[in-house]
């Protein structure tokens, strides 16, 4: 048979499979491909459900990709026998997780969620799945004197243990975990409860659009459909307005930025993220479900061809629109596998290598890898066209890092960033949705907005590098940003500042985390002016504070204290005043401080107690601030 030879002769992997099943060869090149799959999915190795798995992947993997270059199995049943194989896999490893540990309990309180192209049954050749676990305190089997949340994450990780080890007959699935909501806190396993609380009051704009994508793919599927049932309406919004497309089209965004070497067609250009890609077909239908399929049920489909088809018998898009999206996805995902086939990685990129460029077009029953670019031209051309035209005019939009024109890490570097990939990594993070501070529409604007300023300072600061990281876990701390960036934005004068704190201070850096309206303080230049004396201080501090009660007055000092203390070390940061200095009026503030406090504490025991005849609170004062903090007075 032809396509043998073609994988024989272009494909490492596959031709060690051909190798190694000499029994399915002779099935296939009889035609015989649906026998040939049973037969795969038949082998079974006693008393080691992994090893039986990865013997069965090798077998899926071979006869699906024979059968797809044949022509035999068009897309569509070659990606639905890979998902269902993933469903069934996963229901064998959460088999033997459970006999492990619970030997003769039912399999129950344990669901599997699929998303992405899992959740759609559109598995890719060699992808791997995103799962969500989910699992029910209530019915969930644990050992006796286990905690149930233990015994769930344990499960967990051992599904995960039996998919994604390595023999010598490779793995089974690799399996990311990071869908779940806030995957660097949250346990592997979610209790169901808590998952549907969080997707109704905290979930993101691109975690509403993964669950388009969602179905239930393995375990305890009545568990599984009670939660994917619970959270529709967080899916399916019929309030929801035109303003979703921006979210889609920001997250769209933010991969050509981050992917920026993939997006021109040629060597290198990423089928899945580049401009005209499979990406952009899948966020075409999305944006359009999340629009109309709240009031239109008819819409709420998971797999992109079948979406795009319901959109265009509805009229939410252009038949022709939809042509062009459906026939460009068939052909980029074809494409897409063949890159997969050669080596059985999780790749999406055209080889940049000539040769290798050529292997893949050969693969696929082309002459060399010019024929296979010019072959994808003008699909990725019009997936291009039509993608750009999504969100209508962009005047209005505010503009973001990279609207400009140039990729986003030449950008980077024509700031002065060393490492521009590095940094561009950390600015999707920032854009992810994942931190609090930058969760909300207001606050991505308003971050959106004073971004290229930030990137230009903290680029500037006397260390670049040191800025960059204590930025990030300043806003990573703040729970709210909004005023943050708009003082930034109103204030540019402030950016040169906070890149120098962030460069040398990592203590004021800490103290701005916590509470960012400390930069509000130094709008005045009379911030980076010393005290004029300790009484000068005291008599400000008791124009901010009143006889109240005194864990309100404790909060002021506090707070005083912080903001003076701040705007003294910027000084010294700054070099603004001389060292000794400041120190004096550290040790000032300090006076300052105790004397108030302790005035207060006398008068509130004299309230509660009385007052000792004769008696006297005395505190002495030893070291720096014994001497007010002037070396020049000795020890």
């Amino acid at each position: 048979m032809e396509a043998i030879t073609r994988a024989r002769t272009n494909s490492p992997f596959l031709a060690s499979l051909i190798e190694r099943q000499p029994d399915l060869v002779v099935l296939l090149e009889k035609g015989a491909f649906d026998e040939a799959l049973a037969q795969a999915l038949a082998v079974m190795v006693e008393d080691n459900p992994g090893a039986t798995l990865r013997k069965q992947r090798q077998g899926v993997a071979l006869v699906t990709a024979i059968a797809d270059l044949a022509g035999v199995w068009d897309l569509t049943k070659v990606t639905r026998i890979l998902s269902d194989f993933a469903d069934t896999a996963l229901d064998i490893a959460i088999a033997a997780a459970f006999a492990e540990r619970v030997p003769d309990a039912p399999v129950q309180g344990f669901a599997v969620i699929g998303l992405g192209k899992h959740g759609g049954q559109e598995l890719n050749y060699s992808s791997d799945i995103d799962p969500i676990f989910l699992y029910d305190p209530e019915t969930l089997p644990h050992r006796e004197r286990e905690d149930v949340a233990d015994s769930a994450v344990r499960i967990g990780k051992r599904v995960v243990e039996l998919l994604s080890a390595r023999d010598e007959h490779g793995y089974v699935f690799r399996v990311d975990m990071r869908l779940r909501p806030s995957p660097e806190v949250t346990p592997i396993t979610l209790p169901i409860e808590a998952a549907i609380s969080y997707y109704e009051s905290s979930a993101l704009a691109w975690e509403q659009a993964a669950f388009i994508r969602s179905r239930t793919a393995a375990g305890d599927r009545a568990l599984g459909d009670y939660f994917l049932k619970s959270i529709q309406p967080f899916v399916w919004r019929r309030s929801l307005d035109f303003g979703q497309i921006a979210n889609i089209r920001d997250m769209s965004g933010q991969i050509r930025d981050h992917y920026h070497k993939g997006q021109e067609l040629g060597p290198g250009y990423d089928l899945k993220r580049g401009r005209g890609g499979i990406r952009e077909c899948e966020f075409f239908a999305q944006a359009h479900q999340l629009i109309h399929g709240g009031r239109d049920p008819g819409l709420r489909m998971a797999d992109t061809r079948t979406a795009l088809a319901a959109l265009a018998a509805g009229e939410r898009i252009g038949a022709d629109d939809a042509r062009v999206l459906t026939t460009a996805y068939e052909l980029l995902r074809t494409i897409e596998h063949r890159l997969q086939m050669v080596d059985d990685r999780q790749t999406h990129s055209l080889p940049e290598d000539e040769a290798e460029l050529d292997r893949v077009a050969r693969l696929h029953g082309l002459k060399d890898g010019k024929a296979l670019v010019s072959l994808l031209q003008p699909v990725v051309t019009e997936v291009g066209s039509i993608y750009d035209g999504l969100a209508g005019e962009e005047e209005d939009r505010p503009r973001r890092l990279a609207d400009d024109g140039l990729p986003l890490e030449e950008q980077l570097s024509d700031m002065g960033y060393a490492d521009a990939a590095a940094v561009a990594q950390r600015l999707a993070r920032w854009r992810s949705g994942q931190l609090r501070a930058i969760r909300s529409t207001s606050a991505r604007e308003a971050f959106e907005g004073v971004l290229p300023k930030i990137m230009e300072a903290l680029a500037e600061a006397p260390d670049s590098e040191a800025a960059l990281a204590r930025f990030d876990n300043l806003i990573e701390a703040l729970p709210s940003a909004i005023n943050f960036f708009n003082l930034l934005d109103a204030r540019p004068g402030l950016l040169k500042l906070l890149g120098d704190v962030l460069s040398y201070a990592p203590t004021l850096a800490d103290a701005l985390a916590r509470r960012s309206e400390l930069l509000d303080g130094m709008i005045d230049t009379s911030a980076l002016d010393l005290p004029e004396g300790r009484e000068a201080l005291a008599a400000e501090l008791a124009a901010r504070t009143v006889d109240d009660d005194y864990q309100y007055l404790l909060d002021l000092v506090r707070a005083f204290v912080g903001e003076k203390r701040f705007a003294l070390g910027v000084q010294l940061v700054e070099g603004r005043q001389d060292p000794i200095d400041v120190s004096r009026a550290y040790a000032w503030l300090a006076d300052v401080a105790i004397d108030r406090l302790t005035r207060a504490t006398l008068e509130q025991y004299e309230e509660a107690h009385g007052r000792v005849p004769g008696g006297e609170l005395v505190i002495l004062a030893f070291g720096r601030l014994g001497r007010g903090a002037d070396p020049r007075l000795g020890p």
